[in-house]
């Protein structure tokens, strides 16, 4: 990361830096709801000679949900990768942002910028796995596996949207 050569500070009233700071305030109040409001819910089930059709396993959990249980059942491992991506990361990825449109030294502004343009390719990481784990039971991967998305998963894909946007318009250089 090499800085420009005619760093300058923008104003954060720009309207860019308004629009982007938007952006983010809208990620922030998505985030919250994204991480505890349900996501998908799983149910299997199978039709059984004589009993009919009886459910097997069904549940619906929030990403904060999914951490808890993690760690209840002793995938620390995966509780802890799941809590850094998507709970860790994207405030962290908010207090950047927020500190960069804000702050008056322009060196810092672009470095953390920067940073922000680092980690943010992992801001879709969560929704990129759900998806997929949809797609494969859609694909027929069982016919009593059925998975159903939930408000949660919503509202963590339009914060990441937004959080996107917003670190995308940004401007902290001229």
């Amino acid at each position: 990361m090499t800085l420009p050569a005619t760093l300058s500070s923008v104003s954060p009233t720009t309207p860019r830096n308004i629009l982007a700071l938007v952006c983010i305030l809208l990620s922030l109040a998505m985030l919250y709801p994204g991480l505890t409001q349900p996501m998908m819910n799983l149910t299997i089930e199978a039709t059984l000679p004589l009993l009919g059709k009886m459910e097997f396993y069904n549940k619906t959990q929030s990403i904060m949900e999914s951490i808890t249980s993690l760690l209840e059942s002793g995938n620390r491992l995966v509780a802890i990768l799941i809590l850094l991506f998507s709970v860790v990361v994207p405030i962290l990825k908010a207090i950047f942002l927020l500190l960069a449109l804000a702050l008056p030294i322009a060196g810092v502004r672009y470095y953390l910028h920067q940073i922000v343009l680092l980690i943010g390719k992992w801001s879709m990481a969560d929704v990129f796995v759900v998806g997929v784990f949809m797609a494969y039971l859609a694909g027929s991967a069982h016919p009593s596996a059925h998975a159903t998305l939930h408000d949660g998963f919503y509202y963590f894909t339009a914060y990441c949207v937004f959080s996107i946007l917003g670190g995308q318009l940004l401007k902290v250089v001229d």
